[in-house]
């Protein structure tokens, strides 16, 4: 049941993938996409924590969650839209696709090996594995070099990835990541 829960929470995250490729059809369209998302998620969240239910929102919501969230509002998908929605306002097209196929394919990657495939769990890495950290850098470089064509932008995602990663920010690193991949690929 865990790793059903778990390939659905990433089948879901993945899907953030969408938003640059929408943001070029319509980008107003896709900002008020992402805002009605997040507010009717934390509408649906409110009332579950509150003991009412949404009927598929509420029914996705619990099959995705973890055990550490039960009980309490799961943040998870806010800062995951939120991180997306401020990618779009905040940094030029390839910036902003940029940092939320980072968020998008890199989080995913490094979380499932890291989670089935990961044996080597250093200290240093703040209780990550070393195979799902390698899995997050290769999917972030893949998706900074498939955006960028630039070496180096590819290799800077990777790097931030693995940095981003080893914090440990919780919910937050949906929020944190791209935002740094977005700063640095502004930057260089």
């Amino acid at each position: 049941m865990m790793m059903k829960a778990e390939l659905a929470r990433k089948s879901l995250h993945i899907l953030i993938a969408l938003v640059p490729v929408l943001a070029s059809i319509n980008l107003s369209g896709t900002v008020l996409l992402l805002f009605l998302g997040l507010l009717i998620y934390s509408t649906a969240e409110s009332l579950r924590f509150l003991g009412f239910s949404l009927p598929i929102i509420s029914s996705i919501t619990r099959y995705a969650s973890r055990k550490s969230e039960e009980g309490r509002f799961a943040l998870g998908p806010i800062t995951l839209g939120l991180g997306a929605l401020l990618s779009l306002l905040l940094f030029s097209p390839m910036q902003a696709a940029l940092a939320i196929y980072v968020l998008a394919f890199a989080d995913c990657a490094a979380g499932l090996i890291g989670k089935f495939a990961g044996k080597h769990r250093p200290r240093f890495l703040a209780g990550k594995s070393i195979e799902g950290t390698l899995a997050g850098f290769i999917a972030a470089a893949l998706a900074g070099f498939f955006v960028s064509g630039d070496i180096m932008i590819a290799g800077v995602a990777g790097i931030i990835s693995i940095l981003v990663d080893i914090i440990p920010l919780g919910d937050f690193d949906n929020l944190i990541l791209p935002l740094a991949v977005g700063l640095a690929s502004s930057v260089l």
